[in-house]
């Protein structure tokens, strides 16, 4: 069944409207009568038959509810450098299918691309709609948030205070991944700071070292993209806590 987020949760009904009302009635071509499954960010989600379609909104019953166990259970967080191209799209559609709680673009000394005012506004929301577009295809009944373009300054105040940093260094030779996950405790949300194609400047590491307690890690021997290096420490985390695998 085609999977939509809910715009207006009611009793025994519930309502989707604008895009996702466009998308039901002129792409899909869906029809009264159709079953549908709607989410609304909660965690639950409702099997249900599409009992009217008007020019604005769509009117499905709801038949049954359930609270499918899909979402990771330890919170992980990708704060990303500013990178060029697809690379943070990459990012956020696969870091969504995988489980990731959110994503903070974040803007770093060497990254190409730098977002400010309406232009970062606009690409947040962009963004956002992938993340969207990647929970419904994935079955995930949360979607992560996309939240706006970041300095550092900024980090401690956008995740809760009893969060876990880890950075990802390619100058850290001795302090493994693996080890340090065992130091974490997974009730607790975890963010990952990834640089961007260029990697984090010393200054940057130190830093998030000393204001936000990050642990540097090494991901191996390996020098990998930003994109990479992102995915890859997703993985690794949620597959430790056995979310993955």
């Amino acid at each position: 069944m085609n999977r939509f987020k809910i715009t207006e949760l009611g009793k025994e009904v519930f309502w989707l409207r604008d895009s996702e009302r466009d998308h039901l009635a002129r792409v899909l071509r869906l029809k009264p009568g159709d079953l549908v499954v709607g989410f609304d960010n909660t965690g639950m989600e409702y099997t249900s038959v599409i009992r009217k379609i008007e020019d604005k909104s769509v009117t499905c019953q709801i038949l049954s509810t359930d609270h499918p166990d899909v979402e990771a259970h330890t919170s992980v967080y990708i704060v990303a450098g500013l990178s060029k191209g697809e690379k943070m799209e990459w990012v956020i559609q696969k870091g969504t299918e995988l489980g990731m709680e959110g994503l903070i673009p974040l803007r770093a000394k060497r990254s190409v691309m730098q977002l400010e005012g309406s232009k970062a506004q606009e690409r947040v929301v962009r963004w956002q709609k992938i993340a969207s577009e990647a929970a419904k295809q994935s079955h995930r009944v949360q979607e992560p948030k996309i939240l706006e373009v970041s300095a550092w300054k900024d980090l401690a105040e956008r995740l809760p205070e009893n969060t876990q940093w880890l950075i990802p260094y390619e100058e850290e030779k001795t302090q493994r991944l693996v080890s340090v996950l065992d130091t974490l405790d997974p009730q607790r949300p975890i963010a990952i700071l990834i640089g961007p194609e260029g990697g984090f400047d010393e200054t940057e590491v130190s830093m998030a070292q000393e204001k936000l307690g990050a642990k540097s890690v090494s991901l191996g021997p390996r020098i990998l993209r930003t994109e990479t290096a992102a995915l890859a420490t997703l993985t690794m985390v949620l597959a430790h806590y056995g979310d993955l695998g």
